[in-house]
């Protein structure tokens, strides 16, 4: 394997005060320069440092040392630990931001706003490691350095990578409803059409015989009021 054991440099000292390994061996098992090793054994290097039994803490058996020693070509095998560590759940919190950084976020937090009005306050958290309350007082301008603030682009300021930024950006842009836009005047169907045109000639029809109507009442009248006047004479 090619992970170092545990304690390297102390691996290292118990080898060379209880083995007949080779420096090369040593240097190679504990992942240390052979010069070092070959300091360790002359008392130039390490002192003071107790050495620590590989085999002890399983790390190296007796038949592996022994391979090693009767062949000098021969490299130690790091043995498997035998404590199973548990997988470490990922936390779920918002983004550890450097110290360095942090004054910082405002005017990236200025930049998403601008630059990237779809995304959401939830998403600007992710991206920047900040809060609601500083997203609000940056977007309503309410924020203590609100007139010297500059939107700067987070991934140029090292808060969040360039994939995570259009990752979150393509994730709003699903999520918004897309905007109908005008396709231009169609033709309407034969039966609107037709219809309209019906009730046009109808009302047409309709519209002249009450104009002819009308007509007639008139000359209707005009000729009573004629009989009238002969009539008085």
């Amino acid at each position: 394997m090619s992970n170092a054991p545990l304690m390297p440099k102390a691996t290292a000292v118990w080898l060379v005060d209880n083995t007949a390994l080779t420096f090369d061996q040593v240097a190679e098992f504990t992942k240390m320069h052979p010069l070092e090793i070959r300091a360790i054994a002359d008392g130039d290097a390490a002192q003071g440092i107790k050495g620590m039994d590989p085999i002890s803490t399983g790390q190296l058996s007796r038949e592996e040392i022994e391979k090693g020693e009767a062949d000098p070509d021969y490299r130690l095998k790091l043995g498997e630990s035998k404590v199973v560590l548990p997988a470490q759940a990922k936390k779920k919190g918002p983004r550890y931001t450097p110290v360095s950084r942090r004054h910082e976020r405002p005017s990236a937090i200025l930049w998403l706003v601008r630059s990237h009005p779809e995304l959401k306050d939830s998403q600007i958290m992710r991206l920047v490691g900040t809060t609601k309350t500083t997203i609000a007082s940056v977007r309503d301008r309410t924020h203590w350095n609100a007139s010297t603030l500059t939107p700067m682009d987070p991934v140029t300021l090292g808060l969040c990578s360039q994939i995570e930024l259009d990752f979150e950006v393509q994730r709003a842009a699903k999520e918004k409803p897309a905007a109908t836009q005008y396709g231009g005047a169609t033709l309407l169907p034969a039966s609107e059409t037709t219809r309209k045109d019906a009730e046009h000639e109808a009302a047409t029809t309709t519209e002249k015989q009450r104009d002819d109507m009308n007509v007639d009442a008139v000359f209707a009248k005009l000729k009573t009021i004629g009989g009238k006047k002969a009539d008085d004479e």
